[in-house]
């Protein structure tokens, strides 16, 4: 288990250092939406190129611990190429993955994104790791309002 876990924290790690489409904002982005955890004050924008209800290219900035930065990054690895209900059913998946401790049974379904699901041990981390993704369902719905964990 510790050789996973050790793992899993390189992963995390590695997407932080080197974030995956940031900072980046598509030249054609046509949806975005803003984030802010005012716990921690992370926050993140994520701008979306939607075309014929695929999302043809995603990228995000702003500022955020590690966890909140790797799962925005490995987030839009995860997206990019996705239809907008692909990407919805994902955002809800992640969402009962990293907040029921007792659905250890989707980890299959969020594939990669399980390196996410060690946050689960720590409820504060949670927030961190569910911002950008709460902040990408509100783009991908055109919602102008701030997204909060709060």
């Amino acid at each position: 288990m510790s050789d996973l876990r050790d793992l899993y924290e390189e992963v995390i790690l590695e997407h932080n250092r080197n974030p995956r489409h940031y900072p980046k904002r598509p030249e054609d982005a046509n949806r975005e939406a803003y984030g802010f955890n005012p716990l921690c004050g992370d926050e993140f924008h994520v701008y979306l190129t939607v075309k014929d209800n695929v999302i043809q290219d995603i990228g995000f900035d702003g500022a955020g611990c590690a966890i909140s930065t790797a799962s925005a990054s490995l987030m839009t690895d995860a997206i990019i190429g996705k239809t907008t209900e692909e990407a919805e059913k994902l955002f809800k998946e992640m969402h009962v993955f990293l907040t029921d401790e007792n659905r250890d049974d989707i980890t299959p379904s969020v594939g990669k994104l399980s390196v996410l699901g060690g946050v689960k041990e720590y409820p504060m981390r949670v927030k961190c790791a569910t911002l950008a993704w709460h902040t990408l369902h509100a783009a991908i719905e055109n919602k102008e309002d701030t997204v909060s964990t709060e």
